[in-house]
């Protein structure tokens, strides 16, 4: 993704050279993640070729192993796991069953998930990104 970035406040719109359509990350802001021009809020999955959903996590401190192993379906080659405002990491008990399967799990705060996953996706990379909003 090249294109340039404008920053208003606390949200960050993104900008492709070339229009896709694949999911691609727009906006994000506190609270919120803009995809293909449209917000959500709360805590959602986005793969570039299927419609966005509601992510079963309720928050970082109350995950599961199983709302992370429910991203296996997806069969990512990567995954992104947005922790929000800030990077936390989850015990290596929750992300056993991904590191097994020899699939990657980058953890990073939300904004950089989402700038990363725009990266991955124009990339062509099958990447699942598991956002966590505060």
């Amino acid at each position: 993704m090249g294109g340039a970035a404008a920053r208003t406040g606390v949200e960050l719109k993104l900008h492709a050279d070339a229009l896709t359509s694949l999911n691609t990350i727009t906006a994000y802001g506190l609270g919120f993640v803009e995809i293909n021009q449209v917000r959500y809020h709360g805590n959602l999955i986005l793969t570039p070729d299927q419609p966005v959903q509601p992510w079963s996590a309720a928050s970082f401190d109350a995950m599961l192993a199983e709302d992370l192993e429910s991203l296996l379906t997806l069969r990512p080659e990567v995954i992104l796991l947005g922790t929000g405002q800030r990077q936390r990491f989850p015990q290596p008990r929750l992300t056993r069953r991904i590191t097994d399967a020899r699939i990657g799990i980058e953890v990073m705060d939300t904004a950089a998930a989402c700038r990363t996953y725009n990266v991955l996706m124009s990339e062509g990379r099958r990447v699942v990104a598991a956002l966590l909003q505060e």
